[in-house]
């Protein structure tokens, strides 16, 4: 990304791309990128949470030469931002994830990639060049299928597996039941076509068949099934792999689960825990070793009436006391908020919804448009707050603000 570049003067805001956005979705594609779980009040608290606080600017300091760069998988970002792993994305755009890893590689910004893309993993790390990225993975009840995708990522270059841990079960998402989502012809769960036991090239997210003939023809072992327990035995799911059937796995947890993936991925990508919301959690990553964790409530997708995740992020940053990073997602649409979630402990954040609607909008341009504006806001909010390094952001640049409006240092 050039460091000099015309405005977009008919988007000058991450507000604005999301109307821009808007208007280029069908409205399956709009109601499925943008609902919450139930009313929706989490996705709602993950944006306003930030306004609970102000920021207190430093002057008379010597801030012409900023730099926005922190460490990252063992190399230095030039932000302290990320594009998160987000499902499907050539529903906003023919390019897909492609095109999203060809603005991350151009503006050196590292790339999440969902295990439901519609891009392959090898794909997206052609298009990123020699640009940092991560695959977020559910882990399913079948461990071999995830072994596969673990395998697949440790040969493409992938620097770590961020474990999607919020999931047991899928939120209750009432648009896209209404809608009856369904992924639409040519697109594909790309990442699942090279498995010989799987038809998941063809399925869409309830584990039906896209191509009703195709499934005619394969008859029973189209369809897939959940996982279910009779009381006394446990029985995975069944058939094609598909997001609401093989994605949610209540089965998992810490003393089993991560130690074998830490197992699988070792040395060559780091182990990351994406979802933790609460300070018990967080010491029992770091009891179990993993890497880093991402303080994340699912974009509000998956328990409503959870905590917005910048509220949740000092009880995470103070149990672990700088052991392993603490990364946070969800509801930042300005470079101010970056600064916000940076002084209240996160070492990094992720942005997901607003890196959609750039493509939606214009594809890799508007995708770089979406970083350009949260890149040029995050430095522009350093330098007059009388900071240059991202190390200087702390809690003593913020003030919290109660519901009368009166201030409190933190």
């Amino acid at each position: 990304m050039a460091a000099q570049q015309p405005h977009d003067l008919n988007c000058l805001t991450i507000a604005e791309l999301e109307k821009h956005a808007e208007q280029r979705m069908d409205k399956q594609t709009r109601d499925y990128y943008n609902e919450g779980a139930d009313s929706g009040s989490t996705l709602l608290e993950n944006s306003q949470a930030y306004s609970k606080y102000r920021i207190r600017p430093r002057v008379l300091r010597d801030i012409s030469l900023i730099d926005t760069s922190c460490p990252l998988f063992g190399t230095r970002s030039p932000l302290p931002m990320g594009v998160a792993p987000t499902a499907m994305q050539c529903l906003a755009h023919p390019d897909g994830e492609a095109a999203t890893a060809r603005a991350c590689r151009d503006a050196g910004v590292v790339m999440g990639l969902s295990s439901f893309a519609t891009t392959t993993l090898e794909d997206v790390a052609a298009a990123s060049g020699n640009n940092p990225r991560v695959l977020q993975l559910y882990l399913f009840e079948e461990r071999e299928h995830s072994k596969k995708l673990i395998q697949r990522a440790k040969a493409s270059g992938y620097k770590a597996v961020f474990l999607t841990v919020d999931t047991p079960m899928l939120g209750r998402r009432n648009l896209e039941i209404r809608n009856q989502f369904k992924l639409p012809k040519p697109y594909k769960i790309a990442n699942f076509t090279e498995d010989s036991d799987s038809a998941a090239a063809k399925t869409v997210m309830d584990g039906a068949l896209s191509d009703t003939a195709g499934g005619e023809r394969e008859g029973k072992k189209s369809i897939s099934a959940p996982g279910h327990h009779d009381g006394k035995t446990r029985t995975p799911p069944a058939g094609p792999i598909s997001f609401h059937t093989h994605a949610p796995n209540p089965t998992l947890c810490w003393e089993r689960d991560i130690d074998w993936l830490r197992q699988q991925c070792k040395p060559e990508m780091e182990v990351w825990v994406k979802g933790i919301a609460t300070g018990e959690d967080a010491l029992l990553a770091v009891h179990h070793r993993v890497d880093g964790i991402v303080v994340s409530n699912h974009g509000g997708r998956q328990l409503n009436g959870a905590m917005a995740t910048l509220d949740a992020l000092p009880e995470v940053v103070d149990a672990v006391r700088g052991a392993i990073p603490v990364h946070i997602d969800g509801g930042i649409r300005h470079g101010t908020e970056i600064f916000k979630a940076l002084a209240l402990g996160a070492d990094f954040v992720w942005i997901g919804r607003p890196v959609l609607w750039g493509l939606a909008y214009n594809g890799q341009e508007g995708v770089e448009l979406c970083l350009r504006l949260l890149r040029d806001e995050f430095k522009l909010c350093m330098g007059l707050a009388g900071t240059v390094k991202v190390s200087e952001v702390t809690k003593d640049y913020l003030v919290k603000v109660d519901k009368s409006g009166f201030v409190s240092r933190l």
